[in-house]
């Protein structure tokens, strides 16, 4: 019998750590990918094997490839039932914002760094494990598909990330491994939370009227959740989402608006 594994990057923010339970409770193996060990801590159950690394970092490769092949190689068990590599998730989050006003222009090449060079380092360290059936999966967020001036840092950046993903796939798609790319828009976390008191103290409104002008962005006229956001990454290990391979799946309450 084939067990699944999956590595998940950003595995203790709202959205990694949603994904990490629900691949657990799917049956999966999961390389929660960190970088502190103190928070890992907190995930650490069955099923779960903690990996520090720090994905802006090149240094990550090699760290997450032996945290990787640790699992899929080591013990007896491993080497009884075989293992398979089925995702290779980087969920974590981008801590810069800023207007194109006032953000710090290096403030876009740490983002990059994180997002972009973060989805090639997780792509490398994974490398030798990847194979038919396994799947890249990363996070963009819809302003990179639909900028506003009021936040540089995720606009460049998630536009970045679409277009990476689209040249992975075309790399990869033969070999038989597909690439997924989730965008939620803004979703109900800690870190929205946070970012919404921020602009509401530079407007000078209410957190509650500037959280009510993010949820009216979506016809839903709500905001994702982490767990909702995470069933995306659940809905790919079936079979049939190869068909999915290349695309964008828009988990955004309806906050999408253009045509392609």
């Amino acid at each position: 019998m084939t067990q699944d594994v999956a590595v998940v990057v950003g595995a203790t923010g709202a959205i990694g750590s949603a994904v990490v339970d629900r691949l657990v409770a799917k049956g999966l193996e999961v390389v929660a990918v960190a970088r502190h060990e103190a928070a890992l801590a907190q995930l650490a159950r069955e099923r779960v094997h903690p990996c520090v690394a720090d994905l802006a970092s090149d240094d990550a490769v090699a760290a997450v490839g032996a945290g990787l092949a640790e699992l899929m190689n080591g013990g007896a068990e491993g080497a009884q039932t075989g293992r398979r590599l089925r995702l290779a998730v980087f969920a974590a989050g981008l801590p810069v914002r800023g207007s194109v006003e006032t953000i710090e222009p290096s403030l876009l090449g740490v983002g990059v760094d994180i997002k972009v060079g973060g989805v090639l380092r997780l792509v490398r360290a994974v490398g030798p494990y990847l194979a038919p059936g396994s799947r890249i999966v990363t996070f963009a967020g819809s302003l990179g598909l639909e900028p506003r001036g009021t936040e540089a840092g995720p606009g460049v950046v998630n536009a970045a990330v679409f277009n990476l993903m689209r040249q992975l796939s075309i790399v990869h798609g033969p070999r038989g491994v597909t690439t997924h790319t989730i965008s939620p828009g803004p979703a109900d976390t800690p870190r929205l939370r946070r970012i919404v008191e921020a602009v509401a103290q530079e407007r000078g409104e209410s957190f509650e009227d500037v959280w009510a002008g993010y949820a009216a962005e979506n016809t839903l006229r709500r905001l994702p959740t982490a767990r909702e956001v995470a069933w995306g990454v659940e809905l790919l290990l079936a079979d049939e989402a190869d068909l999915l391979h290349g695309s964008v799946l828009y988990l955004d309450a309806g906050g999408h608006r253009a045509i392609t």
